[in-house]
């Protein structure tokens, strides 16, 4: 017959408790400093130029919206047709895309206000691609306008629609 016997040592087990939890933590944390600021994989720095795409474009186009002051100065660069209103100048157009508000594919008409000394030179419904700077305007209260620095025609792209925010966007300091 066999016979062991073992002494159970509680504070030997709450020590090792404890160390493997503090190595939990010390991980999460790390994990979680990381990805704060290694900021090359989730965001941009100011001084870049970020593309929008027709999947982050409503994302990018709400918080941009909500909250101005983060984004200005920001570099973006982005295609959408030229759409303009009864009261624009021969300066300002929207840069706008469709976006699909239903399934029966019923569109809303989203975009930037843009503004460019040559922006006569593009007719309504042209597809552009632009580069420009986000600044702070005035269009019936404050909103962003896109100061155009470089601008093309371009031919309409296969994907021309865009969808509403996801719900679970996060805004963060720098568009995503």
């Amino acid at each position: 017959m066999l016979i062991c016997n073992f002494k159970i040592n509680s504070n030997f087990i709450l020590k090792l408790f404890l160390t493997i939890l503090l190595v939990i933590v010390l991980f999460i944390i790390g994990i979680s400093v990381f990805k704060l600021f290694n900021t090359s994989s989730n965001s941009i720095n100011n001084s870049n130029i970020y593309n929008l795409t027709p999947s982050n474009y409503t994302n990018v186009l709400k918080a941009v919206h909500n909250n101005i002051d983060t984004y200005v100065g920001q570099q973006i660069k982005f295609s959408g047709y030229v759409y303009r209103v009864y009261d624009f100048d021969d300066t300002q157009f929207v840069l706008a895309r469709n976006m699909v508000i239903s399934s029966d594919f019923q569109t809303l008409v989203v975009g930037f206000l843009c503004h460019c000394d040559n922006a006569s030179l593009y007719q309504d419904n042209t597809w552009v691609n632009i580069t420009g700077t986000i600044t702070k305007g005035n269009y019936h209260g404050e909103i962003p306008v896109i100061e155009i620095t470089n601008i093309e025609a371009i031919e309409k792209p296969e994907d021309e629609y865009v969808y509403p925010p996801d719900e679970t966007y996060i805004t963060t300091s720098t568009v995503l």
